[in-house]
């Protein structure tokens, strides 16, 4: 018998929050390369992104699930129906998350509490339903999305860097908590990463070069698959002795 651990996923069922573009795509596609089954957690299930049919041109399973993470019951909808129509579920990515901009003196209240709601609340009732599921299986897998933001202070995102942070920390109560069902709770926190979200933002050649100067010890922006390895590496067996830790993927920034 070899050393090598097993990195692959053949077999797993995995369900990935706010999946239709993004890192959300990326992990998706990652996962599904990797062996799993898919489930995608769509805001809107009538708008094709086209994620559907790249799982389907993996030779994967694929099942769409309307997920608006600001609605609980369908975040426990689709839970359900993921684990009902593949007959578990061993895998879940809580990705959802947003970030409005603004100095603290000027964040209004409506901005503060969906932030909280979609960054927050639903990981943890996402993490809450998935765990029922996975109590009963005897074991699974959660990996939540924080950020470097969860661990360094960025001017204007007060709120963000508190519900990344806040993040970091469940994971670690869950990963104790839920250790006794073999269930493994971690979670990875990117960098900026090149994705449409952040197209914007790091279109500005100023952000841009002052982002890659925090970039301590790389000095450049990330790449999609430069989360999805992490991602794919704590859902595989590959990571069984791993939880309640957050993996930072910033190049550095918070090396210093």
């Amino acid at each position: 018998m070899g050393t090598l651990p097993s990195f692959s996923l053949e077999g797993q069922v995995a369900l990935v929050t706010a999946s239709a573009r993004g890192l959300g795509r990326a992990i998706a596609l990652a996962l599904a390369e990797a062996g799993a089954s898919v489930a995608l957690g769509l805001r809107d299930k009538s708008q094709d992104s086209g994620v559907i049919a790249e799982v389907q041109a993996l030779g994967r399973p694929v099942l769409p699930l309307q997920m608006d993470m600001a609605d609980l019951a369908q975040i426990r909808s689709a839970v359900a129906q993921a684990a009902d129509h593949f007959g578990r579920l061993d895998i879940l990515v809580n990705n959802a998350g947003i970030a409005p901009s603004n100095l603290a003196l000027d964040v209004v209240e409506s901005d503060f509490d969906r932030t909280l709601q979609i960054n927050l609340k639903a990981t943890f009732f996402a993490c809450q339903e998935a765990g029922k599921i996975m109590q009963r299986q005897k074991g699974g897998r959660i990996i939540n999305m924080s950020s470097q933001a969860g661990f360094v202070a960025l001017p204007t995102e007060s709120v963000y860097c508190m519900t990344k942070a806040g993040i970091a920390h469940l994971t670690k109560c869950l990963a104790i908590e839920w250790g006794q069902y073999n269930i493994n709770v971690n979670a990875v926190a990117p960098t900026f990463i090149y994705t449409p979200g952040t197209q914007p933002v790091l279109s500005d050649p100023e952000f841009h070069a002052q982002t890659v100067s925090n970039i301590a010890a790389l000095h450049r922006i990330g790449e999609p698959s430069e989360v999805t390895g992490a991602v794919v590496f704590l859902a595989s067996p590959a990571a069984s002795l791993i939880t309640g830790h957050t993996m930072l993927i910033d190049g550095g920034w918070t090396a210093i």
